[in-house]
Formats: C-alpha cells, sequence, structure tokens
C-alpha cells in the first residue's frame, strides 16, 4: 500500500502553479456527450477522477484520450452504449452526470446509483426530480437508474437546496431539450459558469449562469469547439493553507481570488496575509494564528471542500475556533486522525470546537476521503517529526502531483511504494 511521509517543521516558500478545476472538468467531460463533433479540452487536470472519465466516455463510444499532458480530445460522434459500466461509476459520484447527457441526446440511458467520497448522503434525487419534470421516465432496479423518453420538454425546475451537481447536470441535459426550461434556486459556484461558458462554444444558449436563476433555451444539436477550464479554487485555497501552516511565504499561480473570497476573508481573520496580483496570490504569515469560526454553506458561502483543511489549519491556533458543516454531515470523520496528531477537536453533530495546541506531532493516519487527505498533509508539514498518510487514493482523484509540487515549495514530502513480496 503507497503512503505519503511528511518530515514536517519546515516553511513552505516559493511558487506554485494550481491545476484546471476538478469539478468544472468532470462536469464538463460529461456535457461533451451532447456533442457531435470534436471537442479538444486544455487545462485538464491529470487526476484519478478525470481518467475514470475518460474510460467511461470511452465505455459509451466516445473517443477520448489525452492528447497531451492537460489536454483532452473528446468525440462522442459515435456513442453506442447508452449504459455506464458500475465498477467506473462506483468510483466518483461526477459519473452519474452523463445520465441526462445522453438521456437528452439519445432518449434513453442506463447509469448506476453513484459512489465516491464517503461524506455523508448525497442523495440524487435533486437530479431525478429535475429529469422527470423535462419530461423523463425513470425508474430504478437493481441499483440502476434507467431513463427514457419519447418527447422531453423544456420546463421550470425549482431546486430545494443549491445543489452544484444537480444545477450542472440539469442545465447539460437542458441544452437539447426542445423549448425553454429555468432551473430556480441554483448553485452559483464559478464551475457553473465555466460549464455554462463551455456549453455556449458548442452552440448552447444558457443566460443567468453564476446567479440563482439559470434559463436554458434548447437547440436541435451541438458541434464541437475548444475550451480551457478555469484553475482550481480548492487547490489553490489547500496550497494557501499548508503556507499558512508552516508559516511559510508562497506565491500561487494563476489562482482567481474572486473565487477563493471567502476563504482569502477568513485567511484574513486568521492572521494570514493574502496578496492578490497580476501573477496569482501570495500567501504569507508571521506570528501566531487566530481562533476564528466558520460555518459551511453554498456558493458564495465558505466552501465546505475547504472545511477540513481550515480545520486543520485551526488546530495551531491561539485559541479556540467552532465550525459548523451545514452540507455533509460526515465531514468531520478526519477529526480523529488529526486528534492521533496531538489536536484537541471535538466534535457534537455538525459543529466541531477546537482549542489549538502549541504544536502537533507526526503520527500514521488514514485519508478517509479527498479533502481530508489534504488537511492530513497540511497538518502533516506542520507537525513536529514524520507523518505517515494511507489512504491516499483519495488524494490522488482530486491534487495532480500534490507531492511533487510540495516539495517544489520545501517540503520535505515522499511517496512510499511498497516493496514486492
Amino acid at each position: 500500500m503507497e503512503k505519503i511521509i511528511i518530515y514536517g517543521g519546515k516553511p513552505l516558500s516559493g511558487r506554485v502553479r494550481t491545476s484546471g478545476s476538478k469539478n468544472a472538468t468532470l462536469a464538463i467531460m460529461a456535457g461533451a456527450v451532447l456533442a457531435e463533433g470534436r471537442v479538444t479540452l486544455h487545462n485538464v487536470p491529470r487526476i484519478g477522477d478525470t481518467l475514470t472519465m475518460v474510460e467511461l466516455l470511452n465505455g459509451l463510444g466516445a473517443a477520448t484520450h489525452f492528447s497531451d499532458r492537460n489536454t483532452v480530445v473528446i468525440d462522442s460522434t459515435h456513442i453506442h452504449c447508452l449504459e455506464a459500466p458500475y465498477e467506473l461509476v462506483r468510483k466518483m459520484r461526477a459519473s452519474f452526470c452523463v445520465l441526462g447527457p445522453l438521456l437528452a441526446r439519445f432518449g434513453y440511458a442506463r447509469v448506476p446509483v453513484p459512489g465516491g467520497c464517503d461524506i455523508g448522503a448525497r442523495p440524487v434525487n435533486f437530479h431525478i426530480d429535475g429529469l422527470k419534470r423535462l419530461g423523463a421516465n425513470i425508474h430504478i432496479e437493481h441499483g440502476v437508474y434507467s431513463a427514457e423518453s419519447r418527447r422531453l420538454r423544456g420546463a421550470n425546475i425549482y431546486l430545494d437546496f443549491q445543489s452544484a451537481g444537480a444545477t450542472q447536470h440539469l442545465m447539460t441535459a437542458a441544452c437539447l431539450v426542445p423549448g425553454v426550461t429555468v432551473i430556480e434556486n441554483c448553485a452559483t459556484e464559478p464551475e457553473i459558469v465555466d460549464l455554462a461558458n463551455f456549453l455556449k462554444t458548442l452552440g448552447a444558449q444558457i443566460e443567468g449562469a453564476g446567479t440563482g436563476t439559470i434559463t436554458i433555451h434548447g437547440v436541435e444539436r451541438l458541434s464541437g469547439g475548444e475550451y480551457s477550464i478555469i484553475p482550481d479554487r480548492l487547490e489553490a485555497g489547500t496550497y494557501a493553507i499548508a503556507a499558512a501552516m508552516t508559516g511559510g511565504d508562497i506565491l500561487i499561480e494563476n489562482a482567481v481570488g474572486e473565487h477563493l473570497r471567502p476563504v482569502i476573508s477568513k485567511l484574513g481573520e486568521a492572521g494570514v496575509e493574502v496578496t492578490e496580483g497580476a501573477e496569482g496570490m501570495r500567501v504569507r504569515r508571521v506570528g501566531r494564528l487566530h481562533p476564528v469560526d466558520i460555518k459551511t454553506m453554498p456558493h458564495p458561502g465558505f466552501p465546505t471542500d475547504m472545511q477540513q483543511p481550515f480545520g486543520a489549519l485551526l488546530s495551531i491556533a491561539d485559541g479556540t475556533s467552532v465550525i459548523t458543516e451545514t452540507v455533509y454531515e460526515s465531514r468531520f470523520r478526519y477529526v480523529n486522525e488529526m486528534n492521533r496528531m496531538g489536536a484537541d477537536i471535538r466534535v457534537e453533530g455538525r459543529t466541531a470546537v477546537i482549542t489549538g495546541v502549541e504544536r502537533l506531532t507526526g503520527a500514521p493516519v488514514t485519508a478517509t476521503d479527498l479533502r481530508a487527505g489534504a488537511a492530513l498533509i497540511c497538518a502533516g508539514m506542520a507537525a513536529e517529526g514524520s507523518t505517515e498518510v494511507s489512504g491516499i487514493e483519495h488524494i490522488d482523484r482530486g491534487y495532480e502531483n500534490i507531492v511533487h509540487r510540495l516539495q517544489g515549495l520545501g517540503a520535505q514530502i515522499e511517496r512510499s511504494v511498497p516493496e514486492e513480496q
């Protein structure tokens, strides 16, 4: 079993460049199913999830490959299989979002119940209810959703929760649905805007992305196109927290401050200096960290994906912080691992009370999900002694070359490859 081994206590310094957004890329790759023609995507992160999506699209009959390290070419013209394989869909939740595009283009699709990180209940009922509003006939049997329709029509859809995944899925599907579709109470994340911009390059007619109401005028067909994906705000936020935890000074190239506003604000409250410039975002910490209270919320609130790394940061702040998690109830599974490293974190329901300690100490820990793994890496770089992080397959799903990039900032970190028996 591979592990990441970290020897902590060294401040990070230098420059690091963020990859393309994982969450935008996966939605855009699913959206490419709609196109008749070649789609070329630039700034694609080469991570576990995008490799899985390439495999999934190829399984459907789309000719998909990395033409270079961070460019993916997709040609969905000759898709012939309308059922996504379970062994791939169970790996990541974003795979489910091929259901709507397949249904809209071909009138039929079968996709298993999705998997992904275990961070709490993430039902797909918002997705299913929205597709039914568009006229789909959907039922589940033996763990597989089957969807069919002879006549999809535009409709008004209200989301009970501002789900980013459901917003992306329904907006994509509606592009080929005749008539006008209006989705209300939408998610407003930057990745939603990026997906809309991509779909518009293919010929889609979409208005209002980034606001609470999105309007889609269905078109008969979408063609190929070329698009470059936005930088990953969550990866940039992780590097910022790593710098802050180690008392470092780094420049995060191509980070978009507007996409990270709540994280930057809370870093400032914690005593971390963040400066935005033409090249990116400089993060610098001098002195002790201050305690901060956080409540996760849909965008533009504090992102749930940054809760775990920020919890690691606050574990060494000078005082008591409170984090309230309103999005996913199982986001605190990393707390036991943090406490193994000497943190003082107490969880009560959806609230974590964090009493800052003078120092963390290295220990063997396990990443329970993607962002928990990021939190443990940040903690390990700030800790005294060595830390071994297991479960790194979660980390590989969302961070491209994280070990190499942190080494470039001066971190003493390496991957251990198990010896063959």
